[in-house]
């Protein structure tokens, strides 16, 4: 009994044929060298490529042919590389003659311009091949004019249907500004290739490749969704962001880079992992991708789990700036032959004794992972209170000096925070002027009662910052200066201070200057200053910036006391008259 020819599919290509005829060979006893020589000529690789591209010719033939690439001429380019590299026959010189010759050149770069531009105004008539399964109302062609800019649309393959779904519309892009493309909508076609069938990564790459006009062949989603208004939110970036490196993101090129301290305008949050946001003060118009707070917190909670994040609440403690050089605390209460009232060097706290303001540092929203604090724009009205003024220091700063100079030149208008201390007090002093003198009783029941924003011990005697002294002077309607360790941030960090913290590290050389005395980066002579010291001074900076830099309004590079001075002074003057970001639940009624 004959076997039967198994019968092809109308669909079926030349290949698929041969390939079915391959198999089908029988051996005959009368050719059998023919037959394995046929059967060697079917099954040639080679051949079955050669069929392949003729199917896909016959294709391209039977519709509307696209550009196939958009570059013609960078390919020709390589091409010439690629044989100048290595010898050539005859016909080989004959081709790199043609490549090289100026008017294919031209030629090409002709194709290249039509195929990136379309230059007819009229939009194409619909395509008579269109699925007869869909209504002709259904049915939307948009005609989009794109440069060199993205689309503004990410793009996602539904799992129930497999149909390509227009996930995201970022706002300001071209997608966006023309108002016809919507989130939900199903694409078909881009520039007449059907992408029914095709990849998402090979559709963004079409998308992307499209320059000019461009033609989408759209299935409207059954509800288009309202246009999003401007939103008001608006964040401080706590954590820098790269999206080129960020492999969880939906599309790399849609994701908008950040740095800690930037402003970001959240335009939408509808999508509970990715928000679209663009950053306050860009010229670029289009909003991109950055992740969701809750988003970038689960992940570093798994980062952390899996011993890939440091614990943010077992920081590393690094060093700060030490203002107390002499053997006693104190000193007069003059700075260039003026005396001004409590005027004095800040105490070296103990940290063992400082039990009142331990903090880690992460104080935005009281998260356990630092991503983004919500924030309004705030400007001192002249009936309100003036802000507080928080200078940190790193090792070397000599920040007390830096807020004596200040506070010299208009003492009426700056002053610092009397503190107070359980020592004797001495003939020339005056209670409230150089110290609030108190018994260690009543020092003891005020740090229980939680009213410094730090304290310490020195020479057996206790000293502390209270937070009404602050306010006596906010009072008075001066700007209150302190200088305090940064675990004490978190006290100050309130809607009735309302504190502006500037850091202040000095400038460190590569490496100490090679002469008999060096001269610190303060400005001020300590003797000779090692390579040590000099590295101490960078690390000390490096891990304030690391803990406490989220919480820094200004940071102020001290080059030497007078120009370090001039930058303060000048901060401090726009302070009362310009607008300043700051946290929402600061100015909320």
């Amino acid at each position: 009994m004959k076997e039967a020819m198994p019968v092809l599919t109308a669909g079926a290509g030349l290949h698929e044929t041969l390939a079915l005829l391959t198999s089908q060979l029988r051996p005959d006893a009368n050719h059998k060298e023919d037959m394995v020589f046929l059967k060697d000529v079917f099954s040639e690789r080679s051949l079955a490529y050669l069929m392949k591209i003729h199917e896909r010719l016959r294709q391209y033939e039977r519709q509307s042919p696209t550009p196939v690439l958009h570059s013609v001429s960078s390919l020709a380019e390589d091409v010439t590389e690629e044989m100048q590299s290595r010898p050539m026959n005859t016909e080989e010189r004959e081709l790199l003659q043609l490549l090289t010759s100026p008017h294919l050149k031209a030629l090409l770069s002709v194709h290249d311009t039509v195929a990136q531009k379309s230059f007819d105004p009229v939009l194409p008539p619909l395509p008579d091949d269109y699925d007869d399964d869909l209504e002709e109302e259904s049915v939307k062609i948009v005609r989009l004019v794109k440069n060199k800019e993205p689309l503004g649309a990410t793009i996602r393959r539904d799992e129930a249907t497999a149909a390509v779904i227009v996930a995201r519309i970022m706002r300001g892009g071209a997608a966006d500004r023309s108002g016809l493309v919507h989130v939900g909508d199903e694409l078909r076609e881009v520039n007449g290739v059907s992408v029914v069938h095709k990849r998402p990564d090979e559709i963004s790459q079409l998308l992307s490749q499209s320059q000019g006009s461009i033609t989408l062949k759209i299935i409207p989603a059954i509800k288009e969704e309202d246009r999003l208004r401007e939103s008001k939110v608006y964040l401080r970036a706590l954590f820098d962001y790269i999206p080129l490196e960020d492999k969880a993101t939906p599309c790399q090129e849609a994701g908008l880079p950040f740095k800690r301290g930037d402003i970001l305008q959240v335009v939408t949050q509808d999508d509970p992992t990715w928000w679209q946001a663009k950053r306050v003060g860009d010229s670029n118009l289009r909003a991109g991708l950055v992740p969701s707070k809750h988003f970038q917190e689960r992940r570093l909670a798994y980062r952390m789990k899996v011993g890939t994040l440091p614990n943010p609440k077992s920081p590393k403690t690094p060093s700060y700036d030490q203002a107390c050089d002499k053997d006693d605390c104190d000193c007069e209460g003059y700075f260039n032959g003026q005396y001004i009232a409590g005027l004095r060097r800040s105490f070296r706290l103990s940290r063992k004794d400082r039990q009142g303001s331990s903090s880690d540092g992460s104080d935005p929203g009281d998260s356990e992972f630092l991503t983004y604090e919500e924030v309004t724009r705030y400007q001192q009205r002249p009936n309100e209170r003036p802000r507080l003024v928080v200078l940190i220091g790193s090792l070397g700063a000599r920040i007390n000096e830096l807020k004596q100079r200040v506070i010299a030149e208009n003492p009426h208008r700056y002053a610092v925070a009397v503190p107070h201390t359980t020592r004797p007090k001495k003939p020339h002093e005056k209670e409230g002027v150089e110290y609030h003198f108190v018994t260690k009783q009543q020092f003891d029941t005020d740090v229980v009662n939680n009213k410094f924003i730090e304290h310490g011990e020195y020479k057996e005697n206790q000293y502390g910052t209270s937070i009404e002294a602050i306010r006596s002077v906010q009072a008075k309607n001066k700007m209150c200066i302190v200088d305090v360790q940064p675990e004490a941030l978190r006290r100050l960090r309130t809607a009735e201070f309302k504190p502006y913290v500037v850091f202040v590290k000095p400038r460190v050389p590569e490496s100490r200057r090679r002469r008999t005395t060096a001269t610190s980066p303060g400005g001020a002579e300590q003797g000779r200053i090692t390579d040590e010291d000099l590295q101490e001074m960078r690390q000390s900076a490096i891990q304030m910036d690391q803990q406490y830099g989220h919480l820094v309004d200004r940071v102020l590079i001290k080059e030497d006391s007078a120009s370090a001075c001039t930058e303060l002074r000048s901060i401090l003057e726009r302070l009362e008259r310009e607008c300043f970001w700051v946290p929402l639940s600061w100015v909320r009624t």
